[in-house]
């Protein structure tokens, strides 16, 4: 049966058609991701069996130093997620997940403005695990093996403010983008 002309999708020009399939060139760069993604579950497993086979030997702060890079690792990849299944419903192409049970739930409402801070949020996430853990060793500041100066701590603790000065900074315009258009399709109806 013949669809109407009205709900076929629009015919493309030429130059047209090669920019909006220019899109398609993200796709190595998600596929990339997925890689790097295999990569965080192999040190994953790494510090865990470094957790599990040493823990008779580690110190309470050892154990807790592991516990939070492998918190670190799932904050990355989680945020690896974010942008690999949202960046490409977004940027690429529909994965056409609707009624699939494991579709997650943020999906269905995703746009590049959601994305963006929704990625903030996870880079404050990732930021504080490592500010923690700098935060835990820094009582070993100034000693000979010490991975840390209390320069770098400082640095590190304003970079920190920084990101969720940016996220602020990325929700507050994202809010007032989102009010500014409702005002504007609600005089289009």
């Amino acid at each position: 049966m013949n669809q109407p002309e009205s709900s076929a999708a629009p015919r493309l020009g030429p130059l047209s058609n090669l920019i909006f399939a220019s899109r398609w060139l993200q796709l190595p760069l998600y596929l990339g991701l997925i890689v790097a993604q295999c990569a965080y579950v192999f040190l994953f497993l790494k510090e865990l069996l470094h957790l599990v086979t040493d823990v008779n030997t580690l110190t309470e702060q050892g154990i807790m130093l592991i516990v939070l890079g492998l918190i670190d690792v799932v904050m990355i990849s989680n945020l690896l997620v974010m942008v690999i299944v949202g960046g490409y419903e977004t940027f690429v192409s529909r994965l056409n997940l609707q009624g699939h049970p494991d579709q997650p739930e943020w999906l269905s409402h995703v746009n590049a403005s959601v994305l963006k801070v929704k990625l903030a949020m996870a880079i404050i996430g990732i930021s504080s695990i490592h500010l923690l853990k700098t935060f835990i060793e820094a009582g070993n500041l100034g000693a000979p093996n010490s991975n840390y100066t209390a320069e770098g701590v400082m640095w590190q603790t304003i970079i920190h403010m920084a990101f969720i000065v940016s996220a602020i900074g990325i929700a507050w315009t994202d809010r007032l983008m989102s009010h500014a258009a409702k005002p504007a399709s609600k005089g289009a109806h």
